[in-house]
């Protein structure tokens, strides 16, 4: 199971709107809309690669 560590973001309160607007088009959270834009830019910057589970 994955652990997620909690931190706190400051960010422009308009782009927060955009955010919110754009996850609740998706169907996500906003925390799951932050999660998959920065996961996104990580994987097509080649700078993530996720890690394999061990059962």
């Amino acid at each position: 199971m994955s652990k997620k560590k909690p931190f706190v973001l400051r960010i422009d309160p308009e782009m927060l709107k955009s955010i919110e607007k754009w996850a609740a088009d998706e169907f996500r959270s906003t925390n799951g809309q932050l999660e998959w834009i920065i996961s996104k830019a990580l994987k097509d910057a080649g700078r993530y690669r996720k890690k394999k589970t061990e059962d």
